[in-house]
């Protein structure tokens, strides 16, 4: 039976493995989605209320399961629309296709309404590959080569389909000069360096006295493998923010997150090693790495363009982190020496303390570092994480110890505000099984995070857990920044920062969603077992005090603290109470520094 191109598409992304589409609906992929109505055998079409968050979901799949995720969007405003979210797969290296209505063949050139030049559009963001399909036949070959370049380059790749071939009868591609016949075979990968390259990245490490590693979002399959060469080596173990999920937070020689939003072991650690082993990551801030010409470097990713990049490494192996390590194992020496392991292990125990001291200190009327410090030890089995861009990502990064098992992202190189909840949302849809808790500011609420919300009430009775626990840091201000002005001596400034009261918990109720109003330290217990409990999505409205410091750098710089008191000076509104939660910051570090 003759099969019209949308036909086809369905079928040949239900070949290629696909089963859920992110999406929202429009005139000029009406073809598509009457397609998709004919075969609901084959595809999932997940609606959405805006279409950046079926570009945040297909991410989100892509990050969670490994899988290329799939966005849909009508032509013009809706194409547009993806463009955020698009980006952020793209920047975190995630395998998604985009596929997007456009005008029929004949009016395109005219001004047609909603006539977009597409093409030019996605051609910086899916710069790896954007076609429009003009010919029937041409479909198979376009699908299969975004799906394919998608999955091995582990970027995003755009097909532009016009409205009118959506519904033409699908044409075989003729046997003549000029076809391309292209098949859906899986991809496999064995990608290992040189031998000579491993036996030289090994003398490297056998000979550094103190070393360092610094494992990201690359390195999340090589668990196991990460644990020997430190064990080994007697390193400790910085994460950066993609990678937190890569090694559990219960080794003692693990120092945390890196950064501004890192921890103090972190900032030790690369400041005194002599070398650095730096495994699938793209950490950008190269002053909280070792200063040049301090360490010597080994770097290991899956992609050469990312080496020696934010570091001057002298040997770079490209190649999958789990099986390079395991190659690399074979020549790694028994360090006999552990006081540098030592120095690490009890830095990391010091700073643990640090944070359980920070999380009891008082605020008004409440401490966000106790609501994440009071979720750590009730986190389920196999959980998975998601936080917003901001303050949330702070606490996420410090105060959350990751267990074997747990997943966990984050917006990482384009640190969009609005990715936990549509990620929150491709995490429930991909493991219906599992809890998911996502971690969101009061800001990224407003952005999106409210209408996300609307698809989880229309979608959660199908989940076999329904936990999806969202966490609203409400604090009236988009907090974050604040403190970034803070620390170029600018006061808080009026007119951008405070944010429209809104509550969290009694909307979340009127989608007949669970909502828990969070306003005392002395409850944040309770409200987290009570939505761990729940029988459906649950919203936490946790009022916390944004005085708080959330862009607080590990090290205490005095040129950090010195910005701060003269923004106070120069009139912040806040400056009493950020006074008070500066001084309690500081005098914890302090305090247990010098036990």
């Amino acid at each position: 039976m003759p099969v019209t191109v949308g036909e086809f598409i369905v079928q040949r992304l239900h070949e290629w493995g696909v089963r859920r589409i992110f999406g929202y609906p429009g005139d000029g992929i009406n073809g598509l989605l009457g397609a998709m109505q004919k075969h609901t055998e084959l595809l999932e079409f997940v609606q959405v209320r805006h279409e950046e968050m079926s570009a945040f979901m297909a991410c989100g799949h892509a990050k969670f399961t490994g899988e290329v995720g799939i966005c849909l969007a009508t032509s013009g405003p809706g194409a547009i629309h993806l463009l955020n979210g698009l980006y952020d797969a793209r920047m975190d290296h995630q395998p998604v296709v985009a596929i997007v209505g456009q005008s029929a063949r004949f009016s395109m050139g005219g001004d047609y309404q909603q006539e977009v030049d597409l093409l030019s559009l996605f051609k910086d963001m899916a710069r790896d590959y954007v076609q429009m399909v003009v010919e029937p036949a041409q479909a198979r070959t376009v699908i299969d080569r975004a799906l394919r370049i998608a999955q091995s380059e582990r970027t995003v790749t755009c097909v532009i389909l016009p409205k009118d071939i959506q519904e033409e009868e699908m044409q075989p591609m003729p046997r003549e000069h000029g076809s391309v016949f292209t098949g859906h075979g899986a991809l496999s990968s064995c990608a290992v360096p040189l031998e000579e390259d491993i036996r030289r990245a090994a003398d490297i490490l056998n000979a550094g006295q103190r070393v360092a590693m610094l494992v990201g979002a690359g390195a999340l399959g090589a668990t196991d493998e990460m644990i020997e060469v430190a064990e080994r080596l007697g390193a400790g173990v910085a994460k950066a923010l993609l990678g937190k999920a890569a090694l559990p937070d219960d080794l003692p020689f693990v120092t945390g997150s890196i950064g501004v939003i890192g921890t103090r072991p972190s900032w030790d650690l690369m400041m005194n090693c002599d070398t650095l082993l730096m495994i699938g990551t793209s950490f950008p801030y190269s002053e909280f790495l070792p200063p040049e010409g301090q360490a010597r470097g080994v770097q290991i990713d899956i992609d050469g363009r990312m080496v020696s990049l934010r570091y001057p490494t002298e040997i770079n192996l490209i190649g999958d982190s789990a099986q390079t390590l395991r190659a690399l194992l074979r020549y790694l020496n028994h360090k006999t020496g552990r006081a540098w392991r030592e120095e690490i292990e009890a830095g990391v125990a010091d700073w643990w303390k640090v944070l359980e001291e920070r999380a009891h200190n008082e605020a008004d009327p409440l401490n966000p570092q106790r609501v994440f410090w009071e979720l750590s030890p009730r986190l389920p089995d196999n959980c998975i994480l998601t936080t917003d861009s901001g303050s949330a990502a702070t606490w996420f990064a410090r105060d959350l110890r990751i267990r074997r098992g747990m997943m966990a992202s984050v917006s990482g190189n384009l640190a969009s505000m609005g990715s936990a909840l549509p990620y929150a949302v491709a995490a429930k849809f991909a493991y219906p099984d599992r809890a998911v808790i996502a971690m969101a500011g009061d800001g990224a609420m407003q952005m999106n995070g409210n209408n996300v919300l609307m698809t989880v009430a229309k979608y959660w009775r199908q989940w076999s857990d329904p936990r999806l626990i969202v966490l609203v840091l409400n604090n009236g201000d988009l907090n974050f920044v604040t403190w970034e002005q803070r620390q170029a001596e600018m006061p808080q400034n009026q007119e951008t920062q405070p944010l429209p009261d809104f509550s969290y918990a009694r909307y979340a109720e009127s989608l007949g969603l669970m909502g828990i109003e969070l306003k005392s330290p002395d409850a944040v217990g309770s409200a987290w077992d009570q939505a761990l409990r729940a029988n459906r999505p649950v919203v936490i409205d946790a009022h916390t005090d944004p005085n708080v410091p959330a862009a607080l750098p590990p090290q205490l710089p005095a040129e950090h603290l010195q910005a701060y008191y003269a923004a106070l000076r120069k009139g912040d509104p806040e400056a009493v109470g950020v006074s008070r939660q500066l001084y309690q910051e500081i005098a914890d570090a302090v305090a247990t520094a010098s036990l």
